[in-house]
């Protein structure tokens, strides 16, 4: 049986030059489906929760059409794809909702680093201890997803030196988040935090994966995976998450898969290993030099990757999702869109050209995607 799975989408909207504009107010004020974040240059939506791949893909695709539809009657606008304020302008915060108090604290505390446009992948499990343990096991792993998702080279018009900019400077909070032992222990340790103020509210908890639900932290009923930068077609993004749900698949028929069973490390020490780790994805992504969680091997991501494929190919197939993980084996081949679009800044293109050339295959890419697939499953 396939596991429930849900998208959170935050996207930039801006003009087809590339420059990146608010218009989250409106946007929301005349759409269903779209939420404002603190800055109101990008903007969010959700896909309601199903188990199966073909509606996800065009619940992914329909409201993202609607949005392009809208944009288009405002005037020269489209959706700016990347995870950063690729050409700019970082240096100013544009509230989306100025008398929202938890914005104030926000844009007070982390400025425009959390002006980030990013893909969350939420997948339901109901145990909440195997939720525990696959929220310790994704946690160890969720580097090899960012390096798989990076699409952030850029800020204000200059490469960087990270693939994944967004996560390489995106403020982590609370700053020391153990590997939750049990239910009991992430709930007391929650209460802490939020008696002693390093958590503003349930939700203040930004880490590349989280148990959540809807009275968290006492009622949970998915893994959230965090860490991952915008991917703008849904085909990748949906290989990527065949990726996590046939390892989380696995990990709950294997009891014994678990770091605090099968590493060599202290829980203190696995922290502390993936959060370089994380570093690493963010700086160079699929060609980051990593250690690994049981026992502190050196592996290049994309190996770690490759070996974790074989491995989880036959829990795809046996539950009929293998075709919908294949792509991933292109985003090893030719790279994520951080690294695509690196290649051809080092070849004399200039980021702008880089993200223009982006706006224009995100929409035709959306295009043929509805007219093959989309309208053929509405059929």
């Amino acid at each position: 049986m396939l596991l429930l799975k849900g998208f959170e989408i935050e996207m930039y909207t801006g003009k087809h030059s590339g420059d990146i504009v608010g218009l989250s107010d409106r946007i929301v004020a005349s759409l269903d489906g779209f939420v404002r974040e603190p800055d109101s240059r990008n903007v969010e939506y959700t896909t309601t929760p199903s188990p199966n791949y073909e509606r996800q893909l065009c619940s992914l695709l329909r409201p993202r059409m609607e949005l392009r539809k809208y944009l288009q009657e405002l005037g020269d606008y489209t959706l700016i794809p990347g995870s950063t304020l690729s050409l700019g302008d970082s240096s100013r915060f544009f509230r989306s909702d100025p008398s929202n108090p938890y914005h104030d604290y926000i844009e007070q505390t982390y400025g425009t680093k959390v002006v980030t446009a990013s893909v969350h992948i939420n997948i339901g499990i109901s145990d909440p201890e195997l939720l525990m343990r696959a929220c310790r096991v994704i946690r160890m792993e969720a580097p090899l997803f960012l390096a798989l998702s990076a699409s952030s080279p850029f800020l204000d018009g200059k490469a960087t030196g990270y693939h994944s900019t967004r996560w390489g400077l995106f403020p982590q909070t609370p700053g020391n988040v153990p590997l939750f032992t049990s239910h009991a222990h992430h709930i007391q340790w929650v209460e802490q935090q939020l008696a002693a103020g390093t958590m503003q509210n349930v939700r203040h908890l930004w880490t590349s994966v989280r148990p959540n639900g809807d009275r968290r932290p006492y009622d949970l009923n998915r893994l959230e995976l965090r860490i991952c930068d915008l991917v703008t077609d849904p085909i990748a993004l949906l290989a990527i998450t065949a990726f996590l749900e046939a390892r989380l698949l696995q990990l709950a028929n294997n009891p014994n898969l678990d770091p605090l069973i099968q590493s060599s490390f202290t829980p203190t020490e696995l922290i502390s290993l993936t959060a370089a780790n994380e570093v690493a994805a963010a700086t160079s992504s699929l060609d980051a030099q990593l250690l690994h969680w049981q026992d502190g091997t050196k592996i290049l991501a994309r190996d770690w990757i490759a070996q974790l494929y074989e491995d989880v190919w036959m829990v795809a197939k046996q539950h009929g999702f293998s075709c919908f993980l294949s792509p991933l084996q292109k985003i090893l081949r030719k790279g994520n869109e951080a690294q695509r679009w690196l290649q051809l800044h080092s070849v004399g293109f200039s980021s702008r050209s880089v993200i223009t050339q982006g706006i224009n295959a995100i929409h035709e890419r959306e295009i043929e995607l509805e007219e093959k697939l989309c309208s053929q499953l509405v059929a």
